[in-house]
């Protein structure tokens, strides 16, 4: 029988396109290897987010070369789109194949499919419901990737959540590149229309979008979140990138800090307790010392319930790697000063959240204590006796220990 071994690298849209390769291997009739050692074919679901994501993956391509030179190697996802000739002459050897190539180059079908029944080692499902993105940010390599802006069909949508909440998965994230950007080629229901649907869904479950860009946030979905709150989480992951007009403006991002500062008045006025999260680059290069401390302040002044912090690492061919750099020490200083404001945001937000009643996820058992988040993404640990190992559970906020709370079953 033949074996695979499937390696991903990066987000969360990769990992379930990477789920829906392994079950596409299973039905053919492969059997998955012990390790890429062993394997006859190995397939690597590529990240090139940033330089160190570059490293990684050539590092195990070069392992698989080393210790298992007759296996067939195919490499997909970003750093092989992305750098496609420069791949290609570094690594011969290996075949660079297209997200929506692979179901004819592996299993001699049209595209694989990217719909999942279910997702491997995790305790949340995950569903990819968009592709693409043409945004052009100055810093970002993925529209060289995936530039292509594709959308899974509604209905399709509705019956793999009614799949995944059968098979028990009482939380199911909507992820994409670009989520926002969601419309189905059938019907043309945008991202608004398609939350409607899934309201209607019956079963007990909820939904989370994973990052979603704030000029996407339409007040349809805003409205569909605050109709259902037992359905949809009270959570966003809106990517802010700096807190400063002019590097924005630089960046070539689509708002402006007044718009970002709106916006978040808006969720937060609608959507009780909800929590707002972001993604920061530190050390863009035109950031100055003046415009840091600016992003600083305006995350305080917002009070984001937490921080996604990146390094700028320079990616070849867009704009930004252009322009001179920042030294790398003072890169790593802004990123430490905002991982030092992140651990400050998220014990106020736990804080914030004493005293109230929330829904926690049962997600994992940590130091042997049962371990879940809330719908706003609050990591809690329930205490007491008799509790259940997973589903959906009723808690009362008793006590914050820094980002961590604490819970007891209501």
């Amino acid at each position: 029988m033949t074996t695979f071994f499937i390696k991903t690298f990066g987000c969360r849209v990769n990992q379930v396109e990477s789920q829906a390769i392994l079950e596409q291997f299973l039905r053919a009739g492969y059997k998955p290897a012990d390790s890429f050692e062993t394997a006859d074919i190995c397939v690597l679901n590529t990240c090139t987010v940033t330089h160190q994501a570059d490293k990684d993956v050539e590092k195990q391509i070069r392992q698989i070369l080393r210790r298992n030179p007759s296996a067939r190697l195919v490499l997909t996802g970003c750093y092989a789109m992305a750098h496609k000739a420069e791949v290609q002459k570094k690594f011969p050897q290996a075949e660079i194949v297209g997200k929506y190539e692979l179901g004819r180059v592996l299993f001699n079908e049209e595209d694989v499919c990217w719909t999942v029944s279910g997702h491997e080692g995790h305790s949340r499902a995950f569903i990819k419901i968009q592709d693409g993105c043409d945004c052009f940010c100055s810093y970002c390599i993925v529209p060289f990737a995936r530039n292509e802006k594709r959308s899974k069909p509604l209905a399709d949508v509705l019956s793999e959540i009614k799949t995944l909440e059968e098979k028990g998965f009482s939380e199911i994230v909507l992820t994409g590149i670009n989520i926002g950007n969601y419309r189905c080629s059938q019907t043309g229901a945008d991202l608004a229309e398609l939350c409607d649907y899934v309201a209607r869904q019956p079963g007990t479950f909820r939904i989370r979008f994973s990052s979603i860009e704030l000029q996407t946030v339409t007040g349809g979905v805003i409205a569909a979140m605050a109709a259902r709150p037992d359905r949809f989480c009270n959570y966003f992951h809106l990517p802010l990138q700096a807190g400063c007009d002019k590097v924005l403006q630089d960046m070539n991002r689509h708002y402006d800090t007044a718009a970002y500062r709106a916006r978040v008045a808006d969720l937060r006025s609608k959507v009780p307790q909800i929590g707002i999260f972001a993604d920061v680059i530190a050390g863009y290069p035109t950031e100055t010392e003046q415009d840091f401390e600016d992003t600083v302040r305006f995350i305080r002044e917002v009070k984001l319930a937490g921080l996604h912090v990146f390094s700028y690492s320079p990616r070849p061919g867009t704009k930004a790697a252009l322009l001179k750099q920042l030294p790398p020490e003072e890169i790593k200083r802004r990123a430490e000063a905002l991982r030092a404001l992140d651990k400050e945001l998220r014990a106020a937000f736990a804080a914030s959240l004493v005293g109230t009643e929330q829904v926690v996820f049962m997600e994992e058992r940590k130091d042997g204590l049962p371990h879940g988040i809330t719908s706003n993404f609050q990591q809690v640990v329930l205490e007491g006796e008799n509790l259940p190992r997973r589903g959906l559970v009723r808690a009362k906020i008793v006590r914050a220990e820094g980002a961590l709370c604490y819970g007891a079953v209501v």
